[in-house]
């Protein structure tokens, strides 16, 4: 099992350098880089304008200047290849480049990227002035919330359905359980935080729950059995919603899984040998049945916390990293995006490792070791 762990550890470098060489060639033939978005900003036509230049590490210029006190030269045309950047000094252009480090060339902007990484040196934001590593830290919390919760009830609320589905397999219970699984996951989360918010946050009929933030804004003056209810009280809604349109994949894997497990030999054997059929569920069938469901699960918690909450951070003003990750890409904020997906990357490919080991501890009879990657 060791020599299995150290293959797939070294596994993540390959795979992780190529993650992060596709995205980051795809980002060159993207339209819009920073550079683009500074000039937009100066010429009034960014739609997400920001407070502060910074690149390479620091303030534009080493000043902090803001973007409406930059002096910008107007005189004659400029040969800079940007679209909107005529009537810009293009000494004042070529600086820029030189902030944000578009001096050098793709290749050696992508090494010195990785030589910072490997030290785990994410950098700064362009436009916040923040190290990476801080913006993370500082938006987990939120994240970390809906995406724990969310998992740990879907799965109580998956796995018992899954198995009572397939034990009831052809029952009204099936049927009828099997049309609010469809509804679940034919409607988008978001939409359902949408109707709930109309429901429940006062946006027509009751006015029970709060619409933003993840604690109240007095929260820390509050008693701690306070604290607690004001916490649970501000997730319940985003929880839901995301509860809502999670569970329905799992629940028919746990079914199909249970099923497929209930007609095998070894269960006709167990049932002829006159065990009871909770004895035969719960002590022979749950463990092969529940392979699959493990499996998915690192997929599935990645999922919830990274990307299936962004539109949940939206409706409820939640500051977490699925909002973090969408601005990034939006203002072309390159180092909180490639700093935050080699984050994300090398958790999800860790989770994945750990989800190959649990199988050991539910199946003893998977063997890593005669297993080649």
């Amino acid at each position: 099992m060791l020599a299995y762990i150290i293959r797939r550890l070294l596994l993540i470098v390959p795979t992780l350098l190529g993650i992060m060489v596709l995205n980051f060639v795809i980002v060159q033939f993207a339209p819009g880089g920073p550079v683009e978005q500074v000039i937009a900003q100066l010429q009034g036509l960014a739609t997400d304008a920001t407070a502060r230049v910074t690149g390479g590490g620091g303030d534009f210029e080493g000043e902090g200047q803001t973007l409406e006190s930059l002096e910008i030269g107007t005189e004659g045309t400029t040969t800079s290849g940007y679209r909107g950047a005529q009537g810009l000094d293009p000494e004042f252009i070529a600086e820029l480049e030189r902030q944000f480090g578009f001096d050098k060339p793709p290749l050696e902007r992508f090494l010195h990227m990785l030589g910072n990484y490997l030290q785990f040196d994410f950098g700064e934001s362009y436009f916040r002035d923040v190290a990476v590593v801080d913006l993370v830290i500082d938006k987990l919390p939120v994240s970390i919330s809906l995406g724990l919760w969310t998992t740990l009830l879907v799965y109580l609320i998956s796995i018992p359905l899954g198995i009572r589905k397939a034990v009831k397999d052809g029952s009204r219970f099936d049927v009828y359980s099997s049309g609010v699984i469809v509804v679940g996951y034919a409607v988008p989360n978001f939409l359902f935080a949408v109707l709930l918010i109309v429901l429940f946050a006062g946006g027509r009929y009751f006015d029970i729950f709060p619409l933003r933030g993840l604690v109240s804004d007095d929260w820390e003056t509050f008693p701690w059995w306070r604290q607690i209810l004001d916490y649970f009280w501000h997730i319940a809604l985003p929880v839901t919603a995301m509860v809502i349109s999670g569970f329905a994949t799992l629940t028919m894997l746990t079914k199909n899984s249970f099923l497929d497990e209930i007609g095998k030999m070894y269960v006709l054997t167990a049932r002829a040998k006159g065990l009871t059929e909770a004895r035969v569920l719960y002590g022979h069938i749950f463990r092969n049945a529940m392979l699959l469901v493990i499996a998915g699960f690192p997929a599935a918690f990645i999922g919830i916390l990274f990307t299936g909450s962004l539109f949940i951070e939206v409706i409820f003003s939640l500051d977490g990293l699925g909002l973090l990750g969408f601005e990034a890409v939006m203002n072309r904020d390159y180092p909180v995006f490639f700093g935050t997906l080699f984050i994300f990357g090398l958790i999800g490919l860790l989770l994945n490792l750990i989800g190959d080991i649990t199988y050991m501890f539910i199946d003893p009879r998977i063997d890593f070791e005669a297993r080649r990657v």
